[in-house]
């Protein structure tokens, strides 16, 4: 099974934003908001010894994703492949994964009042195509594959070449979006654009702590109740058959 991943290259990147429009094409997404979003770097250095970067945000798809246990109809879940996706029929627009999200990567549709985001293009995938934003990106500087194939790129680019996650000791959620660059390049970006801890509201908290719990023994306390008097019933024809 694959583990999907993307690698931006810092040092290819030219800030051209062409990865923003092919994915709001794609994607039909509203005017002023995107799934991807591209920010520069302040510029630091002594001449002539200068450096910046442009920093590629977007869903992290994060092994131990925060999005996923506030929502409390089970939109936000994660795919085999790693994928973090929203199902659009099952979310009601509350808002509790937006705030949850570290990476600033979730909005809520105002044509469909249902949460979007990255899935890495999961649709083209499945038609043996590269994500959007991969197929146009003029500096060749986003790669896109399975981590779990030694094959492929980006596992060469993670572990061999050193690709990093941007994450920092309070927000250590294994995002499988890494960027490779100089040390001066990574290092800006993390100082910049460092992911904020999951911000949950009361409600969403409470549900995440304490009433999803409660509801998930309930369904499994139903399940098996129904389980148990189908089998009770069960015997019992076989016995009166049996008679």
């Amino acid at each position: 099974m694959a583990r999907y991943a993307m690698v931006t290259d810092l040092r290819k990147c030219v800030g051209c934003r062409a990865c923003t429009v092919a994915c709001n094409a794609e994607w039909d997404v509203p005017a002023g908001h995107a799934r991807t979003h591209v920010h520069a770097t302040p510029i630091a250095g002594v001449f002539p010894d200068l450096s910046s970067a442009f920093y590629v945000a977007q869903c992290n798809h994060c092994d131990a994703a925060p999005c996923v246990d506030p929502c409390p109809s089970g939109a936000t879940h994660v795919m085999s492949s790693g994928v973090v996706a929203v199902e659009k029929d099952l979310c009601i627009g509350c808002g509790f994964c937006v705030d949850a999200c570290p990476y600033g990567a979730r909005y809520v549709n105002p044509a469909t009042r249902r949460v979007d985001k990255c899935d890495f293009c999961s649709a083209r995938i499945a038609r043996g195509q590269p994500p959007a934003c991969v197929s146009t990106c003029t500096g060749h500087a986003k790669y896109f594959g399975d981590l779990e194939d030694r094959a492929s790129e980006v596992y060469s680019m993670v572990f061999g070449s050193g690709a990093a996650r941007m994450e920092t000791a309070t927000v250590a959620v294994g995002p499988n979006v890494f960027y490779i660059g100089t040390p001066a390049q990574v290092g800006l970006v993390r100082e910049h654009f460092p992911p904020h801890p999951p911000v949950l509201p009361s409600a969403a908290r409470a549900w995440s702590q304490a009433v999803k719990p409660l509801v998930m023994l309930a369904v499994g306390t139903t399940f098996a109740g129904q389980a148990l008097a189908f089998f009770t019933q069960l015997s019992k024809g076989e016995n009166d058959f049996d008679d």
